[in-house]
């Protein structure tokens, strides 16, 4: 007898429908075909002992498993409900009463038969309405991830008796069902990390506000304990609050990494991902023998923050720069090929030197010129250009440390960046793949980066006296863009380049040599 039973691979960020055949016939054997990997091929045994323990059996018959289409690659041991119902209904042990090709079955199967929750839910979803199926049954674990999809009937099991019960005896399922819109905005208020707690640093407050409403990338220079950490752990605070659609995105990626929280549903607020500096390049964009997306992509709508920027391997970080421009990351293997979206504000810290201090006579260790050009080395000049704001994080005096009295809300800092980005939503509307200021290409800030001749005046002398790079020329256009619009002001002025200039530390004479 032939069976078809249907569940999903996902590679990258979407889901492609599988189709399991599974045919009995006489003789003895289990043949399991359609490129599986080692954790498909080991399912038989995961299988047995559960149908075993809830009165079923892998009858000795010969079954012959297909996973179509068969020059495709499957992995991971989402596929034992799938290949355990095939089984089932093939042997006929059970008869099938509801409509069994209207369900996409996924789900990996315990020793007892209760089930492990899957990786990927949310995409298989997403495909799952879009192909026309009715519902998708999967482990109760995933179903809120799953039910944010409107329109899609999600069963959420704990166990294969359930879906046994559910097309064998038509005894019915609890449809999971989540109000996405009620959840997603519940959780806007109340950030964990406020600007609110930390004291002085009012000038690098107002670098973050320019970051956060440009989108810009930051680096922070600055002695150890003068307070990076601490505002770089706030800038996800003051961002404004992601869209339904980012949102979906975001969470679809984590999904795909089997990172979203144990509660499941819709991510409400912006990732923030520090990723230790011993990290690899693979781990860093991407990738392994069946790519997984890497950090880069978990913090695509929000923040990655690379704590003792010159402690990471060059190599790491110089793999960073063609997703820094481009917005996501492509991994090749010789079979296929899978792109992971990129778009990330990355915020980096250092010290200015080996031992934490520069120029200061008074510090407790002193670096000699070639340590610190060493040191500094490391950074290379191709990726420091695609950092907009260079900024130094000076200590806080200790009369400010005292003060009693709290700093600016991230609330309401975040009210004035959302207005400014809600300036740059309506000037780049009818321009597809750009959303706000540094996103920008060469022929966007020609058209609305224009400055009078003055500011351009004052820009010459900048490019000549700093040394700087066309990348940064434009760096400085984007910044002072993003300055004029949290200014309300339609034009850029000298003001504006002036401050933009004043956030390019790395380039003044005395660093980097």
């Amino acid at each position: 007898m032939l069976t078809k039973v249907y569940g999903s691979a996902v590679f990258g960020v979407e889901a492609t429908t599988i189709t399991v055949e599974v045919n009995t016939d006489i003789g003895i054997g289990y043949h399991l075909v359609g490129l599986p990997d080692n954790a498909i091929k080991e399912s038989n045994y995961r299988i047995a002992a559960a149908l075993q323990n809830n009165g079923y059996k892998i009858p000795g018959k010969k079954i012959t498993l297909n996973m179509a289409p068969a020059d495709m690659r499957k992995e991971g041991s989402a596929y034992d409900l799938t290949l355990a119902m095939g089984i089932l209904i093939s042997t006929a042990q059970i008869e099938e009463k509801n409509v069994l090709e209207e369900y996409i079955i996924m789900g990996e199967l315990s020793l007892d038969g209760s089930l492990q929750p899957i990786r990927g839910a949310l995409p298989i979803a997403v495909n799952a309405k879009a192909e026309g199926f009715k519902g998708f049954i999967l482990p109760i674990q995933n179903a809120k991830e799953a039910a944010i999809v409107e329109g899609l009937e999600v069963l959420g099991v704990s166990t294969i008796k359930e879906v046994i019960d559910f097309f064998h005896a038509e005894i019915p399922l609890q449809p999971t069902i989540v109000d996405m819109k009620a959840e997603f905005y519940e959780h806007l208020q109340n950030p964990e990390y406020d600007f609110s707690d930390v004291k002085g640093q009012e000038s690098i407050k107002r670098c973050m506000e320019i970051a956060a409403a440009g989108g810009h990338n930051i680096i922070l220079i600055g002695p150890p304990g003068s307070g990076k950490t601490m505002l770089a752990k706030r800038l996800p605070s003051i961002l404004p609050p992601l869209s339904l659609s980012e949102a979906l995105e975001t969470t679809k990626i984590h999904s795909v990494a089997g990172r979203t929280k144990q509660k499941g549903g819709i991510m409400t607020s912006r990732p923030f991902r520090s990723p230790h500096h011993t990290i690899s390049d693979v781990a860093l964009v991407g990738g392994g023998q069946y790519p997984q997306p890497g950090e880069i992509s978990l913090a695509h709508n929000g923040v990655l923050f690379l704590d003792e920027l010159p402690e990471f391997k060059r190599s790491v970080l110089e793999v960073m720069r063609q997703p820094l421009e481009d917005r996501d990351v492509t991994i090749s293997r010789a079979r296929f090929t899978v792109t992971y979206p990129s778009s990330f504000m990355l915020v980096a810290s250092m010290n200015p030197s080996p031992g934490g201090y520069f120029n200061d006579p008074e510090a407790p260790v002193v670096s000699s010129p070639a340590e610190m050009q060493r040191y500094l080395s490391k950074i290379s000049g191709p990726l420091l250009d695609r950092i907009d704001i260079h900024i130094e994080v000076t200590p806080v005096p200790f009369e400010k440390l005292s003060e009693e009295r709290k700093g600016e809300s991230s609330v309401f800092i975040r009210k004035r960046v959302t207005q400014a980005r809600d300036v740059q939503t309506k000037r780049f509307e009818a321009l597809e793949n750009i959303h706000y200021n540094a996103q920008m290409g060469v022929k966007e800030i020609r058209n609305f980066c224009k400055i009078d001749a003055v500011s351009l005046e004052l820009l010459k002398t900048a490019m000549e006296q700093l040394n700087l790079s066309a990348r940064a020329y434009d760096r400085i256009l984007k910044v002072s863009r993003t300055i004029a619009d949290l200014d309300g002001s339609e034009h850029i002025s000298g003001v504006h380049i002036s401050e933009a200039i004043q956030y390019r530390s790395l380039d003044r004479e005395g660093w980097l040599g």
